[in-house]
């Protein structure tokens, strides 16, 4: 959004100003119209849509949510599973060097350190991502805990937005967290491989979040999209990946301004996200955000 705000007003001469307070708060402030548009890594769910009064989410960005972690000296790139990391996130698995995470790290010696979990403490898209491939990953994870931009974590350390956790990784030692991994970019952090369905470990780069969306076929009605834990068919795929939507008002007086910010976004715009590994969206995500770009009006 930054990178966006900067070449719309260079290229449209329109000031977009954005502030990164969270898929929750974002969610928040369009409902109460104190902002033009607002964003958010979660679909609405129909409470909130409901609350929202008349609004649209337009799929606009694909990403992912990657795993960091400090663990300083590592000879290697940590490996981890879904399974592992809904143990490590329900307190079950306390220890760097457990049998459970050597046993698919046989390359790397890992310390006996303690983990520290670390997790969002507002209402946050990622969290609803992470946690949504958690769902898909762990039979417990999903009865216990469940999916929501919110959740009671067993155990681990709170930290507010995205800045917060990688903050508090970088400062804690044995610590292991999720953030959208543009943070891990631009904060030089070390992220973990995730096993896929296919049973191969990746990162999240383009390609590999290009092959998780590259199951959508169909965009349902609402565009409420999830790409996490893509069948084993893509095996290049990175299972933590997701879109990020623009929550719009479907009345607005400034709808034109909006709606040309938007459809700027959608085509031209895609381009810039490749250095913050946001793949340009598919084809038919783009047919279906263009068309529902057309539900905002005076």
């Amino acid at each position: 959004m930054t990178r966006w705000a900067s070449a719309y007003n260079q290229t449209a001469g329109v000031q977009v100003n954005y502030d990164a307070i969270g898929s929750g708060g974002g969610i928040a402030e369009i409902s109460a119209r104190t902002v033009d548009f607002g964003a958010s890594d979660a679909p609405l769910t129909q409470d909130q849509f409901t609350l929202a009064a008349g609004v649209v989410q337009i799929p606009w960005a694909l990403s992912a949510t990657s795993i960091p972690y400090n663990l300083p000296g590592l000879n290697g790139r940590l490996q981890l599973t879904g399974q592992l990391l809904a143990q490590i996130y329900l307190g079950e698995i306390t220890q760097w060097n457990d049998p459970r995470i050597s046993a698919v790290n046989p390359g790397l010696t890992l310390p006996s350190l303690h983990i520290t979990p670390v997790y969002r403490s507002d209402a946050s898209g990622t969290t609803y991502n992470f946690t949504d491939y958690l769902s898909h990953a762990s039979a417990e994870w999903k009865q216990r805990i469940g999916t929501s931009t919110a959740v009671e974590f067993p155990t681990g350390v709170p930290a507010a937005h995205s800045s917060g956790v990688a903050d508090a990784l970088g400062s804690t030692l044995g610590a292991i967290g999720y953030v959208e991994v543009a943070y891990s970019l631009t904060n030089h952090l070390q992220f973990a491989a995730i096993q896929n369905r296919a049973k191969a470990f990746t990162l999240p780069g383009l390609r590999s979040i290009a092959a998780a969306a590259a199951t959508i076929t169909i965009v349902p009605s609402g565009n409420a999209l999830s790409i996490v834990d893509p069948p084993a068919t893509q095996r290049l795929a990175y299972p933590i990946s997701t879109f990020t939507y623009v929550i719009a008002p479907t009345h607005s007086d400034k709808a034109s301004a909006i709606r040309k910010f938007i459809f700027w976004a959608l085509t031209q715009g895609q381009k810039l996200g490749a250095s913050l590994y946001f793949s340009p969206i598919p084809k038919p995500v783009l047919v279906a955000s263009e068309k529902t770009l057309d539900q905002i009006g005076m």
